[in-house]
């Protein structure tokens, strides 16, 4: 019998070992659990050095932010460390494990935030009272790759996920009117660089840099560093590679 593997990640202990203990009864499903984010990237790896990778994580909307751990950089050198709530775990599962579907448990329908699930990669939004049935429906449901969401919330979540497009059409439209090199000064600030490493990085002056970073928030519409990058990764703007160069 093929076994459905599925990661609890929950920070309230007998919720996770509650819900674990009844996905276990079930003949066909293997469960875990884990009470944090970094517990759950822990679980994952090793499940898939151990050739027993997870199918199914089902995380807590709700989890408290803690400590995660980054991929280490292909030199091996340690990883930062940085917070993740539950619905920023969805996004970094989606980057470390693609093959790996993710549902997440609200106590409450909240359109946006599903909304924000969604697009962060998660497969389904439900209900933590809902009926094990229901439950065991959504996990089978999502390894066919169906998204699954609670009837009461289609109408809120399209209008979302319609809005949430609209903004990122005009978002790109706004970068699209950026020069090139105005782009790449765009992308040095998604990375974080100052003005001089900016400079130094595409042999301008400081003076140079300082105008095109004038120019990017004028023609982009904003007052700030901080609001450009937010404007630029709406729109798919990456950060450049600042290990090149």
């Amino acid at each position: 019998m093929m076994r459905t593997r599925v990661l609890v990640v929950d920070d309230h202990r007998i919720f996770a070992e509650s819900l674990a203990a009844a996905l276990a009864a079930e003949p066909d499903v293997e469960v875990g659990a884990a009470g944090s984010g970094p517990a759950a990237l822990r679980s994952l790896e090793r499940a898939a050095t151990e050739k027993r990778p997870f199918d199914v994580v089902l995380v807590d909307a709700d989890l408290g932010v803690g400590p995660v751990p980054r991929q280490a950089s292909p030199q091996g050198a340690p990883a930062a460390e940085e917070p993740l709530d539950g619905i920023s775990l969805v996004g970094g599962l989606r980057a470390a494990q693609p093959g790996v579907r993710t549902v997440v448990l609200a106590e409450r329908d909240d359109p946006r935030r599903a909304a924000l699930a969604l697009l962060a990669g998660a497969s389904g939004w439900v209900a933590k009272d809902c009926s094990l049935s229901r439950l065991l429906t959504v996990v089978r449901g999502v390894l066919r790759d169906e998204t699954h969401l609670p009837p009461a919330l289609l109408t809120g979540v399209l209008r979302e996920l319609t809005a949430a497009r609209r903004h990122r059409t005009e978002s790109e439209r706004l970068v699209e009117s950026l020069t090139p090199r105005e782009r790449e000064v765009l992308r040095c600030m998604v990375a974080g660089l100052g003005r001089k490493a900016v400079a130094d990085r595409l042999y301008l002056s400081p003076h140079t840099v300082r105008t095109h970073m004038q120019n990017v928030l004028g023609k982009l519409g904003v007052h700030s560093t901080l609001a450009a990058v937010a404007l630029a990764r709406r729109a798919g703007v990456g950060p450049v590679d600042q290990r090149v160069g």
